[in-house]
């Protein structure tokens, strides 16, 4: 009897330790305090670096704030083959759920994103599709790019699995989650796919097509419906916002902006040549500087050993002209160190990492030179120009001297002393590149050849006196 009541009481005590653990799981499922954290960012501009690196912030941010699910609102055309493979593969090793919500446009580059994801939701009107490989004019690029491209949108719809189905009769079929065949019939016009597309055709779906050959899981309206529509519920939602400086850096990195700093370096840097001493022009070319390169290396696209060709450029240009004699290897190599400096700042040298990438890196090396040889022609001409025009404009009377020294409160225009200089003969004591120093009558002066280099010791001849120095022409 002792037996049987002891037998019913571990029963009961077990009963009630068992109702309180569901309970307090119940309570745990239920508990609307826990907020689900969803991660919000757009692609809404050319798949190119600068997208690739707010993708790894966004991304970064995510991870920081331990967010349940990332959304990636997609409206793009497309853009780099290398920056969205680069975008693919983060989205496939992630360890955060990621979603793609396309309101317009998921083109080329922008589809093989959408297809990485794990859902993909459209809003209606919206496209996804027509992935082939194109070059900067819209031409098609040769067959091995295409099958580059054909195989990852392949390996990117496979990554997402399959199921083995048995049919009525018995058979087994694979049914894919995203059809790999139709993936790559994104790429390649060749492909057939019966129902879907004729040979010559490129895929490009509908929202409502997409829906129907399982690359799109519901058409909605907003990420409401669409967190909805994935029965997430009791959410709180965070959105990637570019800082103000990303704002400034991005103004700073445009191609017009660029090609104005570029244009303030070289014509900063001509008139400084111009005159003696160093002032406005050349602080003008170092600010110039600072803004061209800061931008570009804190964004990762400016390495040093960028910088420092550029650096190195500039020296042996200003060593051609004051140091070596005539023009020759010094100059030539200064030219293009400083414009190989300017150029390959401009660019992610990621486009150089596989052969795939060629098109890609040849497109953007010329875009980028063609940016630094037009802002350093323009320059040019602009300098020579307003070296000769804009101190004599009324336009530009800010920055010119205009305050009259009159002889009858003591000032006079020219030493006679140095009046008398014009007319004698001396010896260079210095180069005369043009500018240096000559001596004459045993008293050394600043001097500047009227024509041409002058070597140290070959005798010179005054011929005019400006500006606090002597003007000299070879004699004999």
């Amino acid at each position: 009897m002792m037996k049987k009541i002891c037998s019913y009481l571990i029963v009961f005590a077990l009963a009630i330790n068992t109702s309180m653990l569901f309970a307090q799981n119940d309570t745990i499922i239920k508990d609307d305090t826990v907020k689900i954290k969803v991660f919000v960012f757009d692609i809404n501009k050319n798949i190119e670096p600068a997208m690739w690196r707010q993708t790894q912030k966004s991304f970064e941010e995510a991870e920081k704030i331990k967010a349940d699910y990332l959304i990636i609102k997609m409206n793009t055309y497309g853009g780099m083959v290398n920056m969205a493979d680069s975008i693919r593969t983060k989205i496939l090793n992630s360890p955060i759920p990621v979603y793609a919500f396309i309101v317009n446009n998921a083109a080329s580059a922008g589809a093989l994103i959408s297809i990485a994801a794990d859902k993909i939701y459209m809003k209606k009107g919206a496209k996804i599709g027509s992935a082939a490989v194109v070059d900067q004019t819209g031409k098609v690029m040769p067959e091995k790019y295409q099958s580059y491209m054909r195989s990852t949108m392949r390996a990117t719809a496979e990554a997402h699995g399959k199921d083995t189905v048995i049919t009525e009769e018995g058979d087994t079929i694979i049914k894919w989650h995203r059809d790999p065949e139709i993936a790559e019939a994104m790429v390649d016009p060749r492909i057939y796919i019966e129902g879907i597309t004729d040979t010559g055709e490129i895929v490009a779906f509908t929202a409502n097509e997409a829906l129907s050959n399982g690359f799109c899981e519901a058409i909605v309206g907003d990420i409401e419906e669409l967190l909805e529509h994935a029965e997430i519920e009791n959410y709180e939602i965070s959105k990637y916002e570019p800082t103000k400086l990303e704002g400034i850096i991005g103004l700073l990195v445009s191609p017009a902006i660029q090609g104005i700093l570029i244009m303030i370096i070289v014509g900063g840097i001509y008139f400084e040549l111009q005159s003696p001493g160093i002032g406005f022009p050349l602080g003008a070319a170092i600010v110039a500087a600072v803004l061209y390169f800061s931008p570009l290396y804190l964004e990762g696209l400016a390495e040093n050993w960028e910088m420092i060709i550029f650096i190195i450029g500039l020296i042996l240009i200003i060593l051609e002209i004051f140091v070596i004699p005539g023009f020759g290897i010094a100059g030539i190599g200064g030219i293009i160190l400083t414009i190989t400096g300017l150029v390959l700042s401009m660019i992610d040298n990621i486009i150089f990492e596989f052969e795939f990438h060629a098109a890609d890196a040849l497109a953007i090396v010329l875009k980028s030179l063609m940016i630094v040889v037009v802002s350093l022609f323009i320059s040019l001409i602009l300098s020579l120009y307003l070296s000769k025009k804009a101190l004599t404009s009324s336009a530009f009377s800010w920055i010119v001297l205009n305050t009259t020294q009159k002889k009858e409160e003591g000032f006079i225009s020219v030493d006679n002393k140095s009046k008398d200089l014009i007319g004698k003969t001396g010896i260079a004591a210095t180069k005369l590149r043009p500018s240096g120093k000559v001596e004459i009558d045993d008293e050394t002066y600043d001097a500047k050849s009227e024509i041409g280099y002058i070597e140290k010791g070959h005798k010179v001849k005054v011929i005019d006196y400006r500006s606090g120095q002597v003007y000299v022409l070879k004699d004999g």
